[in-house]
């Protein structure tokens, strides 16, 4: 399966308009983008060493510890093209892993740690188009 930068950021899009409205409304200072794979930057920050092994990564300052701190740069939420496609074997699939991954980096923005993050993979969005 191939899905274009372009493609695989309207699957972006799509995914963050299935999240819940107080969801979004409450996400402030963050940028969701995309590349095709991790940096040796960010695989080092993980302790990981196959570019393949990560879908997706927030690096930013965490919304629960902001009240500590004045003004702070934008976080970001990066999913990685190439490893997510590598990881389905269909659009729906693909789009499936999309919302997942998007809602574990997602809770990590807000202050989850992995165990927290995990269980926000399983939060059900609107549409049963994307998870069944």
């Amino acid at each position: 399966m191939n899905i274009n930068s372009e493609q695989f950021e309207q699957l972006i899009a799509e995914a963050l308009d299935e999240l819940p409205k107080n969801i979004r409304k409450r996400m402030h200072n963050v940028a969701i983008t995309q590349s095709d794979f991790p940096s040796e930057e960010q695989l080092g920050k993980l302790e990981k060493d196959n570019k393949f092994s990560l879908l997706g990564i927030y690096e930013g300052y965490t919304q629960s510890r902001r009240t500590d701190v004045g003004a702070v740069l934008p976080d970001k939420i990066t999913l990685f093209r190439v490893p997510i496609i590598n990881a389905c074997s269909s659009l729906k699939e693909c789009r499936k892993i999309i919302v997942k991954t998007l809602k574990h980096e997602i809770a990590h923005h807000f202050g989850s740690d992995e165990i927290g993050a995990r269980k926000a993979e399983k939060y059900k969005c609107r549409s049963n188009m994307i998870m069944s």
